[in-house]
């Protein structure tokens, strides 16, 4: 596993548990508004010269068997790292629980760890519409691996959830309408704001330009998909 970074406590990553998060570094997406381009890009982190080792998480979970539920294993994207499987189930047989925070490219990895009962819970990234993905994952990438991923979550997973960062024009009313119609009646949907004024990926993309949405902006866009789901909450 390339870990590009280590946050030892977290109490919002991982719904309703106390956790460690673990960072992959890679990712095959492009998104300019991704908040952690080094760990994207595949460097080390800022100030670092070597990536974390699996042993060093090894040993801190093994001393903090009292204090933590789970851990969290986020990006970068995590099923792009050769050893995922092998890291999971270390971390099972420690007794704790395991999420995955995924862009849902690879659903055959996903389907792997399902059947192995590797993960407790999932949460996936879902960028845009179908049509729209080439923007965040190149021109070839095949959108039917996202509608594979969703599939797959919603009918194996043991928790679970879907989530949009809402930056124009990646995200609109139409857009967020057909991202309901994607997982309509699942059981938690969350629309989240893009921070401003951090290190992007591709801060050029928004010089400029007025790509964030206003607080009523976003209201506006959870009445659009909240009737196609269960439970629609803003983050």
């Amino acid at each position: 596993m390339k870990i590009g970074g280590f946050q030892k406590t977290s109490m919002i990553d991982f719904p309703g548990l106390v956790s460690c998060v673990v960072f992959t570094s890679g990712c095959n997406f492009i998104c300019p508004y991704c908040h952690n381009p080094d760990l994207a890009a595949g460097k080390f982190p800022d100030g670092e010269n070597a990536f974390i080792s699996e042993q060093e998480i090894h040993s801190f979970l093994g001393k903090r068997k009292k204090l933590l539920d789970g851990v969290v294993i986020s990006g970068g994207e995590p099923t792009l790292q050769k050893d995922l499987e092998n890291f999971c189930l270390k971390i099972k047989s420690m007794g704790y629980q395991v999420k995955l925070d995924t862009n849902g490219s690879n659903p055959q990895i996903l389907e792997d760890l399902f059947q192995k009962k590797f993960v407790d819970f999932i949460a996936m990234d879902i960028k845009t519409n179908l049509k729209g993905y080439g923007l965040v994952a190149g021109m070839n990438f095949k959108s039917e691996l996202i509608s594979e991923s969703i599939e797959l979550i919603r009918k194996n997973a043991p928790g679970y959830e879907f989530r949009t960062t809402c930056v124009k024009p990646l995200i609109d009313k139409d857009v967020i309408k057909d991202i309901g119609k994607m997982i309509q009646g699942t059981s938690h949907y969350v629309i989240q704001q893009c921070s401003q004024n951090i290190r992007m990926l591709n801060p050029d993309f928004f010089k400029g330009k007025d790509l964030f949405f206003s607080d009523d902006e976003i209201l506006d866009l959870k009445s659009e998909v909240e009737n196609y789901v269960k439970n629609c909450s803003i983050r």
